[in-house]
């Protein structure tokens, strides 16, 4: 990817006679340079002739030797060398024809590249001891936790049973969006200005996912989401984005069906939190339901974030539906089905997605939550999935999907991505392992028969990993229990 030429940095003038090397490492894109991370005092006749006043990028690690001082420069590092008038002028020939023997140097550290990593940023480079970094982006904090923290241990685990590759390690870099789009654009800023991440596991969140995208397109980072399903995030302008889990199109779909055909409901309303998810998803319930013949008596946003709505509730307990679907998440799903009884809406069937789903609905609407219904995507069984399970509750002391039932998603996306990263990987003569970046955004789209604990992860031309719909669940004596 072709970046432009770095600005020109500021650089103090050094003391005369004295010659300044200044280590930076890569961010992108190079306008948002910081400030040096390191300032190194060398000697005036340092052999630095033809780096004065520029910036030089570093693909690999290299060293900078001079009258046996050695400078290691780490990969993805800016150099920029700064002498003084005085400086050039004393310089020796003996010092450039040192010059020529530190180009002679860099060039056998560059014959040692891997040819498909020769453009500036291609290939992540990573030096013996490094680790391949893989980014996971979810909510970790706050009031959509459960799901955050589920898929990143899910995650954590994989990384934990991963080989290593040609000696090098996995790690899983967990950062919180808190489940918004501005969050999102903050960690996918975040990862892509670490040279080292090479993928990302995620994002969780639909509107966390949609901030991120443009960003990891920009930075070549392919992501596989174990959860983000608005069916606009896949295609477009962009080639980085894939998902395992079924979109919403075909959820929506489902439920529509669901309510009409299994239910025979013909009067609903739909509410929704206003997210990218959520209102989404109950746009799709609302067309599919009217295509079928049904009747949608409203469709209006909640605001998210209140414990008490009982003042949109009894608007609705007037219009008299036979049901209320909620596009949104589990917070404020316990808090409407709370509400339920407060205004008359006891007999009215209360059905939403996977975003209520799991344990802290169940905590947070208690006995209110009976006969609620929910659509989940839990795995077939397997021996596979029986060993994840012993593995997960022995790590985490709790079963695996008891907060949400993306849990085996989340080990599924990051064992694929390892699997890809595996496919493009090469290791160079210098010892140091390079990941192609492009190759490994082709093999992130091309999985093929990627046997999962959900289920046989194959990507289209569109990022679309999975076609199967979901599974409808009902609150039955207090637990989540399939339903017919």
């Amino acid at each position: 990817r072709d970046l432009g030429q770095p600005p020109q940095a500021q650089v103090e003038r050094p003391q005369r006679g004295v010659a300044q090397l200044v280590l930076q490492q890569q961010v992108d894109p190079p306008a948002r340079l910081g400030q040096p991370s390191e300032v190194v005092q060398l000697p005036s006749n340092w052999a630095a002739r033809r780096q004065v006043d520029h910036l030089h990028r570093i693909p690999q690690s290299a060293q900078f030797r001079h009258q046996g001082a050695v400078i290691e420069v780490p990969p993805g590092a800016l150099v920029q060398a700064a002498v003084d008038d005085q400086a050039e002028d004393d310089m020796a020939e003996d010092d450039m024809a040192e010059d020529d023997m530190a180009d002679d140097d860099m060039a056998d550290d560059m014959g040692a590249m891997p040819e498909e990593c020769a453009e500036e940023n291609a290939c992540a480079v990573f030096a013996p001891g490094d680790t391949i970094k893989i980014g996971y982006a979810g909510p970790t904090a706050g009031d959509f936790s459960a799901f955050g923290t589920d898929i990143s241990d899910a995650g954590l685990l994989a990384v934990a049973q991963a080989e290593d590759l040609e000696g090098f390690s996995f790690e899983l870099l967990v950062e919180d969006t808190g489940g918004s789009g501005e969050g999102g654009a903050a960690v996918a800023n975040l990862f892509a200005s670490n040279p080292q991440v090479v993928a990302i596991a995620g994002h969780t969140f639909s509107g966390s996912t949609e901030a991120a995208i443009p960003i990891y397109n920009e930075a070549r980072l392919p992501m596989l989401s174990p959860s983000a399903t608005n069916p606009a995030l896949t295609g477009g302008d962009q080639d980085v984005f894939n998902r395992i889990p079924f979109t919403d199109s075909i959820q929506g779909r489902f439920i529509a069906e669901y309510l009409y055909n299994t239910l025979e409901i013909r009067a609903m309303v739909a509410l929704h939190d206003g997210d990218t998810y959520g209102e989404g998803l109950a746009t799709i319930v609302q067309d599919e339901f009217v295509a079928l013949g049904g009747e949608v008596l409203d469709f209006s946003a909640i605001t998210p974030g209140e414990t008490d709505y009982t003042a949109p509730l009894t608007a609705v307990q007037a219009l008299g539906p036979e049901a209320i679907f909620y596009g949104g998440y589990d917070a404020e799903g316990a808090a409407l089905i709370n509400g339920l009884g407060i205004v008359g809406l006891n007999e009215v069937v209360f059905i939403g997605a996977d975003g209520i789903f799991g344990a802290t609905l169940l905590e947070q609407a208690g006995d209110n939550a009976e006969g609620v219904i929910a659509t989940a995507a839990l795995p077939p069984e397997s021996e596979a999935v029986d060993e994840f399970n012993a593995a997960f509750e022995a790590e985490y002391g709790r079963a695996a999907g008891s907060l949400s039932t993306f849990t085996w998603h989340g080990y599924d996306v990051v064992s694929a991505l390892i699997s890809a990263i595996r496919d493009v990987a090469v290791l160079g003569d210098d010892g140091n392992l390079y990941i192609p970046r492009e190759a490994l955004i082709d093999a992130v789209r091309g999985l093929s028969g990627f046997e999962g604990l959900t289920g046989t992860i194959s990507c289209n031309e569109d990022g679309e990993c999975n076609t199967a719909g979901p599974t409808f669940f009902s609150v039955q004596d207090g637990a989540w229990a399939t339903t017919e």
